[in-house]
């Protein structure tokens, strides 16, 4: 279903991040044969038509744009989207009911990011044509009822009846073979594309990722917004904040301006803010897009040839 919707050759989605997903990462991913998306959050409009344009220049597959409807500034996003000719559009942190008929007015195909089975069914309600189900392991801003995605994906399959993209703690083939069991019509990754050559994170951040070990993710500012981070002099600041019970403003003058760019797109270790899944324990090394999709397919199909050798067995 997701491969006929967004015509694309595999059920894998190139999720738009903040700071790492620019036009040339989302070109990559759809020549591999996923969907690219162009994140985005950290642009303005200006920038955004630019990252977009470049897409087209590389690639002639479908891409789409991830906007993220809590920042100021979103209908000029969505207008430079629409005047660009971008016919995909995935939303998240906000209200799927803003701009899901507008955008479908415009006959655009709009997917929603929820973290709970009630959510889903609201997105749905909406009218969007998919939802992504992101659970708890995932990167960056995260659900507050910390639903890990093995419980999320078949009761959100269960309370819908749209196609399901599942999302969070994603990063090979068995994890996706894992998920489709469970309901799912594809996927979204967003960690592990964060670590390819195409990726706009800076190779201090990436390096960071291959390094990581389990354990080295946790998500914090629940009752900010809850992010998760790969642990660093930043995170032990905000982790100090957190067990003094500080205040929403103490966060805030915290957060200040710029500590995502600084961290993801600078490449500052220490006073970066570091947006990462759990995931970023099994990564080992940076892969151009081709590879990551071809590695994907590979190892879920041997997933799928080892299970139906198990149901042949009778388990």
């Amino acid at each position: 279903m997701i491969t006929k919707l967004f015509k694309i050759k595999y059920p894998i989605i190139q999720a738009g991040m903040v700071w790492v997903s620019g036009g040339k990462l989302a070109a990559a991913a759809s020549n591999a044969g996923a969907l690219g998306l162009i994140g985005a959050g950290s642009m303005k409009p200006e920038l955004l038509k630019t990252h977009i344009q470049k897409a087209k220049s590389l690639t002639t597959n479908p891409f789409g744009v991830n906007v993220p409807l809590l920042y100021h500034g979103v209908e000029e996003q969505l207008e430079t989207c629409l005047q660009e000719g971008i016919s995909i559009f995935f939303t998240s942190a906000g209200s799927p009911k803003k701009y899901t008929k507008f955008l479908k007015n415009h006959g655009a195909t709009v997917v929603h990011v929820t973290s709970s089975p009630l959510l889903a069914k609201k997105c749905e309600d909406a009218g969007v044509d998919a939802i992504v189900a992101e659970g708890f392991e995932a990167g960056g801003h995260n659900g507050r009822e910390e639903i890990t995605t093995m419980s999320l994906i078949p009761q959100v399959v269960d309370a819908v009846s749209i196609p399901v993209i599942a999302a969070g703690g994603i990063a090979d083939g068995r994890q996706m073979m894992a998920t489709i069991a469970l309901g799912a019509s594809g996927v979204q990754i967003g960690t592990r594309f964060a670590v390819t050559k195409e990726s706009s994170a800076h190779q201090n951040f990436q390096q960071a990722i291959i390094d990581s070990q389990f354990g080295d993710t946790k998500l914090m500012m629940k009752n900010v917004v809850p992010v998760r981070l790969l642990k660093n002099k930043f995170f032990e600041e905000v982790e100090k904040l957190e067990s003094s019970c500080a205040s929403k403003e103490e966060f805030i003058k915290l957060l200040g301006k710029g500590r995502a760019k600084a961290g993801m797109l600078e490449g500052d270790l220490d006073n970066g803010e570091l947006e990462i899944g759990q995931v970023s324990a099994m990564i080992k090394e940076q892969l151009t897009c081709q590879e990551l999709v071809t590695n994907l397919m590979s190892e879920y199909e041997k997933a799928y040839r080892n299970a139906a050798i198990l149901l042949s067995k009778g388990g």
